[in-house]
């Protein structure tokens, strides 16, 4: 099938514009991963599971739950209203609305660093409950480093949201690739030199030209970047209505990995980097089917919802949701018998020892199990917010947060610090089926 021929059976129906898309995004998202993997195998070569490996991860903890909160949330709220004003008042009115929320964005992110800055002697020995004093200091000072990242990411999930409402799904995507690529020019370049920071400056450097390549796009795309007050109309107040829950929600959904790395910070040493070695596969694959999934289906999902065409979203619900289930239960139940000697092929060489190996092909078994419901969860939370309700989720997110706690306390009794992982899979278990649920009763309002 050459171009020509794809783009005319693509654009045939909703459900073909959704499955195209979703090949878009994904094949984008699969090539960024593979960077992000060739970059974990060098730092597992050169760092193994050792204290500097833990002090990052901690050390981008809370960067990283900012960015979730920040990105998502504002992702969520903005593009169905973006979507709406475009298709109802014309371009014009939407440039008003972005520049709106922008200079909105851009005092939220001020003040979101300054809490941070604050917050960070008290927060780091918290986390790091069980790191040594120079462990700890190597921790903070990290901290201080990635600060500048939430402000690149949140302009740079903004900017994504205007290129994917317009379909233009192919840069958002693969710009991110950006991170792992400088990351991994420094770690083989000066990585010996400059150790543990020259992943962060790694990190640093790549969300910044990510967050140029997007800017550039939306310039050349017409809209105009510059911040503007235009004050709080009722474009302004949907974004921020719908922000503040979906932001409340997504906190209470993040603070499970805040939860989850404190926790096995207190475990022996080594497992806090051992838990993120674990995930590294699952979330590999999770995220390019998740991005893939809810970019695809997000700008879709909004306009029927304008459109009022409940059928129209009854029946992608089902098809993409027979869909995740046929691709993903085989999946899981693949990686799951060989979590070991996969683990062994792909990280089992320099500092990872063998040992190393029965630990982290534990916790991937663990945390493997959450996929199926993990895919339906997003496809459901992203109908969600399409509906305007996301007032729903941060209800579900605060039960969740409750189950991570005493799943974690009760896991880790049984087998260490993979339950951190068997945790996780339950509480994605458990959130997936409230979100059908939840669904199920608000289209049944519809009829």
């Amino acid at each position: 099938m050459n171009y020509n021929r794809w783009v005319a059976w693509s654009i045939q129906s909703v459900n073909r514009k959704i499955f195209a898309a979703i090949i878009t995004v994904g094949s984008m998202t699969l090539v960024v991963k593979l960077a992000v993997t060739a970059q974990h195998l060098i730092l597992a070569h050169q760092f193994g599971t050792g204290d500097a490996v833990d002090a990052y991860i901690i050390a981008f903890l809370i960067p990283s739950f900012t960015l979730s909160i920040i990105s998502g949330a504002l992702n969520a709220a903005f593009l169905p209203a973006f979507i709406r004003v475009r298709e109802k008042s014309g371009e014009a009115a939407a440039q008003q609305l972005f520049s709106n929320v922008t200079f909105w964005s851009v005092g939220l992110i001020v003040m979101i660093l300054v809490i941070m800055g604050l917050l960070a002697p008290i927060l780091l020995p918290f986390l790091g409950a069980g790191f040594d004093p120079a462990k700890l200091d190597l921790t903070r000072r990290l901290f201080y480093l990635l600060l500048p990242v939430v402000c690149l990411n949140g302009f740079s999930s903004l900017w994504a949201s205007i290129l994917n409402a317009g379909e233009r799904f192919l840069l958002a995507a693969f710009a991110p690739i950006a991170i792992p690529i400088i990351t991994i020019i420094l770690l083989i370049t000066v990585g010996k030199i400059m150790g543990i920071y020259a992943l962060a400056a790694g990190t640093i450097i790549g969300f910044f030209l990510e967050a140029l390549i997007l800017g550039h796009a939306i310039l050349k795309s017409g809209f105009s970047l510059k911040p503007r007050w235009i004050g709080i109309d009722p474009a302004m107040r949907q974004v921020i209505g719908q922000f503040l829950p979906m932001a409340a929600g997504a906190l209470l959904m993040s603070s499970t990995d805040l939860i989850d790395k404190s926790m096995a910070a207190m475990l022996d040493p080594g497992s806090v980097s051992a838990l993120g070695y674990g995930n590294k596969i699952v979330l590999f694959l999770l995220n390019i089917g998740s991005f893939a999934l809810s970019t695809a289906v997000f700008p879709h999902f909004s306009n029927m919802v304008i459109q009022k065409d409940w059928n129209g979203i009854r029946h992608i619900l089902k098809w993409y949701g027979t869909f995740i289930l046929i691709i993903s239960v085989p999946l899981t139940a693949l990686l799951f018998y060989f979590s070991e000697p996969i683990i062994s092929v792909i990280y089992e060489r320099g500092r990872f020892s063998s040992g190393d190996t029965l630990i982290v092909s534990k916790i991937q078994a663990c945390y493997v199990l959450q996929t199926p419901f993990y895919l339906l969860g997003i496809l459901g939370v992203r109908l969600l917010s399409a509906l305007a309700k996301n007032q729903i989720l941060m209800v579900i997110s605060g039960v969740s947060l409750v189950i991570n706690i005493f799943g974690n306390i009760l896991f880790i009794k049984l087998l260490g610090v993979a339950g951190i992982g068997l945790s996780t899979s339950l509480v994605y278990a458990v959130s997936s089926l409230l979100i059908m649920w939840m669904l199920y009763e608000q289209l049944k309002k519809k009829n």
